[in-house]
């Protein structure tokens, strides 16, 4: 992810959320998350410790990733118009090359729960919430040779 991209990034995060997760949840949960992924919020994790991707069709972003400290899918999301076309998938891989340690963890919102699973991901704990947002545990043992 790039400085220009960061605008594109957080219309894609929210398209994909609002369409998929925001009706679930409160105003408060909405609220909480459109600060997360703002410009502003990527903007400020753009560090050495996070990694951050998207993913381009014809010039235009459509998928977002993002891996913070090398250990937690912070998000993972794909224009809706885009998806089921292994976009996901592929920022998934990218996310998983760049993990440090035996360990990748996420937070995922109860729909992304089977989507998960299918990238090797298992639940990890009760599902829980933080300002908002409801979320699932789950996490992934990585194969280090």
């Amino acid at each position: 992810m790039r400085a220009e991209d960061l605008e594109e990034a957080s219309a894609v995060c929210m398209a994909s959320f609002m369409a998929a997760v925001a009706p679930s949840l409160s105003p408060l949960g909405v609220e909480t998350f459109a600060g997360i992924v703002s410009a502003d919020g990527f903007a400020n994790r753009m560090s050495d410790e996070n990694d951050m991707f998207v993913f381009e069709l014809a010039g235009r972003v459509v998928g977002v990733a993002e891996l913070m400290g090398g250990q937690h899918v912070a998000t993972l999301f794909v224009r809706p118009d885009c998806q089921g076309q292994g976009i996901g998938r592929v920022l998934m891989g990218a996310l998983l090359a760049c993990a440090r340690g035996d360990l990748v963890t996420v937070r995922a919102s109860l729909g992304s729960v089977p989507s998960y699973e299918r990238y090797g991901f298992r639940v990890s704990g009760p599902v829980g919430e933080y300002a908002g947002l409801v979320y699932q545990p789950m996490e992934r043992a990585l194969a280090r040779p």
